[in-house]
């Protein structure tokens, strides 16, 4: 089930404790549109979809037909059988594809789940296609299928490794939100860690 939230709020979180500096960002007003592209066979969308009610985010969820049944036979369904397999897959291919065009080009970011388990050369094309339209691309997958991603994760804005990461970074592009960090207590800041970027602030 994709879940809808629009409550609108404002953020405010304190900078590291060393800073005394505090940060407020706001999208007032503003829905997110977020397509969820990619396997479904797993419930990453509704990890998702929760993880956003949870944090009440203005994000609109919107994905393409996630019953694979539905989606194969659609066409043949309301337009009539065909005798050979590659025209029953056009016809149903062609109906979906109003869905995905549609929502895509609507869209202000665009996650794109890959699993291990399963090729999905359907998600691989929605990554091409969002790329062209300009749209900001968050891919999510496993690690161990990095390599085999390379060139679509060079066109993506965000790589996740779990569902959980596509919340939070949702969190923090719309709120300024942060989680804590995923390396817990070997976090440093980056001035801490690598130095001043500029030395003279």
């Amino acid at each position: 089930m994709i879940i809808q939230s629009v409550a609108t709020r404002f953020i405010t979180r304190g900078f590291p404790p060393q800073s005394s500096a505090a940060r407020t960002l706001s999208c007032a007003g503003k829905t997110w549109k977020v397509y969820l592209s990619g396997e479904i066979h797993s419930d990453w969308r509704e990890v998702i979809a929760e993880g956003i009610q949870a944090k009440s985010l203005p994000v609109q969820l919107s994905s393409p037909n996630t019953s694979h049944e539905d989606s194969d036979d659609c066409g043949a369904i309301i337009l009539g059988m065909e005798e050979k397999r590659p025209n029953w897959d056009k016809i149903g291919a062609n109906m979906n594809n109003i869905r995905t065009k549609t929502l895509i080009k609507d869209a202000d970011i665009v996650v794109v789940r890959f699993g291990e388990k399963y090729r999905q050369w359907n998600a691989a094309f929605d990554a091409g296609y969002a790329a062209a339209l300009g749209k900001s691309i968050i891919t999510l997958h496993p690690q161990s299928i990095s390599h085999m991603l390379k060139e679509v994760n060079a066109s993506a804005s965000v790589v996740c490794e779990d569902a959980s990461q596509v919340v939070d970074t949702l969190a923090y592009v719309i709120n300024g939100d942060l989680p804590p960090p995923r390396d817990g207590d070997d976090f440093l800041p980056i001035a801490d860690r690598l130095g001043a970027g500029n030395p003279n602030p």
